[in-house]
């Protein structure tokens, strides 16, 4: 009974906060798996000591050996990459134009890039949806 007072005790007391460290080099563009984190007792500014916000993302530049993983270091996996024709389709008033575009960026569902519009060369901000296809808002 003792034992377990005790572990309550240094589990209640307030100690560092974990960051979540890179395990080893992460490229760009790797898909973070739970082998490539680690918990290290230190704060860092910006960092997480929630390895469930990472696990699975993108990383979005190489994270080395022993740096934290931060947030702002991660996406949602890229759907659309750069150069890729995509769908390009603008919905607005019952209005529905649809055409193909090139995306001058690597994104995931929910962000925002540039395409540029195959027949007319104009280049336009567009959301990329779930399907891989790129929304302009009026």
């Amino acid at each position: 009974m003792m034992r377990l007072v005790i572990a309550l005790a240094c589990l209640a007391t307030p100690g560092g906060a974990d960051t979540i460290i890179a395990a080893r080099t992460i490229p760009a563009q790797t898909l973070i798996s739970e082998s490539d984190l680690v918990s290290h007792t230190t704060t860092t500014p910006g960092g997480t000591d929630d390895p469930l916000l990472l696990v699975g993302m993108e990383t979005r530049t190489a994270i080395y050996a022993g740096r934290p993983v931060r947030p702002a270091d991660v996406g949602l996996p890229a759907i659309v990459d750069r150069n890729q024709i995509v769908p390009l389709i603008f919905d607005a008033g019952g209005l529905l134009i649809s055409t193909d575009g090139r995306a001058l960026g690597r994104a995931g569902q929910g962000e925002v890039i540039r395409v540029m519009n195959l027949s007319s060369r104009t280049t336009v901000t567009a959301r990329i949806g779930a399907d891989g296809a790129a929304y302009v808002s009026p």
